[in-house]
């Protein structure tokens, strides 16, 4: 038994990294504890055939706070894709953009049908809505629905069945738009202050710099955790550890299973499936939106038109979501086939499928009252301490924030 640590971390994703980072910054000896193979959690990349395989699809967005003030953004190498959608409709492709910053799309954007002339002045005022305030205050908005939100701020069923739902399902993994108002104002303050963005090696490079600034014996892979009593940790070997803090950084439905069965732990799932292409069906790294609501395919896009890293040369890497309503249902490989067949042609039959990911929990529900408060206490017990994005905003930047959060509860725990 190991008496003299001041804290162990269970969980090596994204909280688990900034949790650790926090504390080590901070002078405290500290282990954290990773079942698998490899740092990350449900942010990770894997090399296949010369193509680089996000674990479902996932961008980056450059405006998150908490990223900022952690990470290292040049060296992460990060690629931007074009602001604004594709949107299929109707037998074609119709451009939706972001005027503030592709001034040259205005006239495509505002002759496209997908939303009213009313819907485009709409977004301008909702854009104002969401950036030109403190971002506690969004959090301290009345919390509702999405699609509740969208209505109040007047948008029309055209945009809202064309645009926000499958582009904020896809984000949220939720087509229903069910989930909380203040993710939703969240979300579009990110992607209105800075950029969508993929790193050159894959999104696993984020969790791989995180881990790079600690110390090389902190981080243990390959460790379960199989139960935990008080600050003991009981690991699937038998060997038992113990610290004057534990922050469990898991996922909630891991969380629910060291601390019991009254933690919250629904979540979403997805299934995201690859393929390999002689030529890109899109010659922009752009987003492309199912403004029809029909098929499987929710959104895709092209990754290695955004970093041709992504895939070996003279090939592209086309990635397609299927969120979790479809994807047992109509969402097999054939069926998505046959609807890129309808989009891009008879050179879908030649695309090799490479992978499909089935992501079970993908990110935690957050349906209202999930987000009162935001940020979520991180004391569970004594010395025990919880984080991860089911404690924040469910995003890259919520996990980190929930994650600097424990450890500074920690900190202040233990010096006291």
């Amino acid at each position: 038994m190991n008496s003299e640590l001041d804290a162990i971390i269970v969980g090596g994703g994204l909280a688990g990294l900034t949790s650790a980072r926090t504390l080590c910054a901070a002078g405290l000896s500290c282990q954290l504890l990773e079942a698998s193979d490899v740092v990350g959690g449900r942010v990770r990349t894997d090399a296949f055939d010369g193509f680089l395989l996000d674990r479902g699809f996932q961008v980056f967005l450059t405006a998150y706070p908490q990223a900022r003030a952690m990470l290292d953004y040049p060296q992460l190498d990060l690629r931007c894709f074009e602001p604004g959608a594709l949107i299929r409709f109707r037998g074609k492709f119709h451009r939706l953009a972001d005027p503030w910053r592709r001034p040259q799309h205005i006239v495509a954007t505002a002759l496209s049908p997908v939303a009213t002339l009313a819907d485009k002045l709409r977004i301008a005022s909702f854009r104002k809505h969401t950036t030109r305030v403190p971002l506690t205050e969004i959090y301290d908005r009345p919390e509702q629905a999405t699609i509740d939100l969208l209505h109040e701020r007047g948008f029309s069923e055209i945009i809202i069945e064309r645009f926000f739902r499958p582009f904020l399902g896809g984000v949220f993994l939720d087509a229903t738009l069910q989930t909380s108002s203040r993710l939703c104002e969240f979300v579009f303050r990110m992607f209105s202050l800075g950029d969508a963005a993929i790193p050159a090696n894959g999104m696993g490079s984020i969790p791989r710099q995180l881990a790079s600034l600690l110390p090389p014996e902190v981080v243990r892979i390959n460790t379960p955790v199989e139960a935990m009593v008080g600050r003991q940790v009981i690991l699937s070997s038998g060997e038992r550890l113990s610290a004057r803090a534990v922050i469990l950084a898991t996922e909630a439905p891991v969380a629910r299973r060291l601390l019991g069965d009254s933690y919250p732990a629904d979540g979403r799932s997805v299934r995201c499936l690859y393929f390999a292409a002689d030529e890109a069906p899109v010659r922009e790294p752009i987003l492309v939106l199912n403004g029809d609501g029909a098929g499987p395919i929710n959104n895709l896009c092209v990754p290695s038109q955004v970093a041709s890293s992504y895939a070996p040369p003279g090939k592209s890497l086309v990635s397609v979501t299927v969120l979790g309503d479809h994807s047992s249902r109509n969402g097999t490989t054939e069926q998505v086939r046959g609807q890129l067949r309808s989009w891009f042609g008879p050179a879908v039959d030649a695309w090799q499928h490479l992978k499909t990911y089935e992501i079970q929990y993908a990110l935690p529900v957050q349906s209202p009252p999930a987000l009162d408060p935001v940020a979520k206490p991180t004391v569970v017990g004594d010395g025990l301490f919880v984080c991860g994005d089911h404690c924040d905003t469910a995003s890259i930047n919520g996990a980190m924030a929930s994650g600097r959060r424990a450890a500074e509860a920690a900190l202040s725990t233990l010096r006291n």
